[in-house]
């Protein structure tokens, strides 16, 4: 019967622990560990066998961490966006199987980007990935300066030096929106945007370009939201005490717009008989059935991609065509958009 591991007593199992199990020396078990030569096929299984038993796991983050390099992409993120979470899912599965691991570190209503960078950095993260980063053009500089940075899903105007950039075409996606409201036979659109947020100025313009196109600049509305449920609620209180009442909403993002939802559901509104929804993202939360939001998709496992790539082969100095990636959006009709009204 296997002894109790030595991990049972509120101590990880370790190294020296294998050893004395399989009979062996410390050193013969780390050329195991290792995959190293210099143990016979027997002797392997042996110490195999003896870390099984006792609950031994490689401390692969010390063994990085004990080399001259980490192989650690940082990814700063925020807690709350949904959008967020599937990028990170997306970032794991293309960072792996390169090789490299990865740290996060979150941004919250309590903990700022610059703490969040600054764990990453102590962290000794290779690489950072910065999931809509909201600092100054020139503090991101400033922090290319030290290292390979990568901001996703957020337009930096001009050059900012040192500085890889990939993101969607935010204002192809409003316009894609209005577009297919308009073909609904929809007017009177408004946008609830997302104040001073990334990606939120290239949506407000293409919403307002499409609707200038279709001849329909009387009807141009943009609500102040911002990026969360609640805000979504205080726009969707706005536009049900006004008149009138528009017939079709774009919303800045699916978050948000899940709490125009919750709104309109509250006052008896149907969506999308008396009005139709829009959102943007096509996180998971637009994929419920009880939600079922149509919305604009970024392409979000093919952006983790390519800030992965991006940021190893910066690490690996491998040539670089272009400093921006811009990745066109694609609408996802589902059941919150229908015909106008009559």
């Amino acid at each position: 019967m296997p002894r109790t591991p030595a991990g049972s007593e509120g101590r990880r199992p370790t190294l020296a622990d294998v050893a004395a199990r399989a009979g062996v020396s410390t050193a013969l078990v780390s050329i195991v560990m290792r995959g190293a030569k210099g143990a016979s096929a027997d002797t392997r299984e042996r110490v195999q066998q003896a870390a099984k038993e006792i609950g031994y796991r490689p401390d692969a983050r010390a063994r990085l961490l004990r080399s001259s390099r980490s192989r650690l992409l940082g990814v700063q993120f925020g807690l709350q966006h949904p959008f967020h979470t599937d990028l990170v899912e997306g970032i794991y599965a293309a960072a792996e199987p390169a090789g490299y691991q990865v740290a996060l570190s979150a941004v919250t209503a309590g903990r700022s980007e610059r703490h969040a960078v600054e764990t990453l950095l102590a962290d000794r993260c290779e690489a950072l990935i910065l999931l809509g980063p909201q600092a100054p053009a020139a503090q991101l500089a400033e922090l290319a300066t030290q290292l390979p940075v990568v901001s996703v899903a957020r337009r930096l105007r001009g050059t900012t030096a040192g500085v890889d950039v990939v993101r969607t075409a935010d204002d192809e996606g409003a316009r894609q929106a209005v577009e297919h409201l308009v073909a609904a036979g929809h007017r009177d659109i408004a946008h609830i945007d997302g104040g001073r947020a990334p990606g939120a100025a290239d949506r407000r313009r293409g919403y307002r370009t499409a609707m200038s196109r279709h001849g329909l600049n009387r009807y141009i509305r943009i609500v102040p939201g911002g990026l969360t449920e609640d805000d979504g609620a205080a726009a969707a209180r706005a536009l049900l005490g006004g008149d009138p009442r528009p017939t079709a909403i774009l919303v800045f993002n699916d978050r948000c717009a899940t709490g125009v939802l919750d709104t309109f559901l509250r006052a008896g509104l149907a969506v999308p008989g008396e009005i139709s929804v829009v959102g943007f993202d096509n996180s998971h939360l637009a994929r419920l059935a009880h939600i079922d939001l149509t919305t604009v998709g970024q392409d979000i496992p093919r952006l983790a991609r390519l800030a992965v790539e991006r940021a190893i082969a910066r690490l690996e100095g491998k040539p670089v065509a272009e400093k921006e990636i811009v990745i066109t959006p694609h609408l996802i009709i589902r059941g919150t958009t229908a015909a106008a009204p009559v």
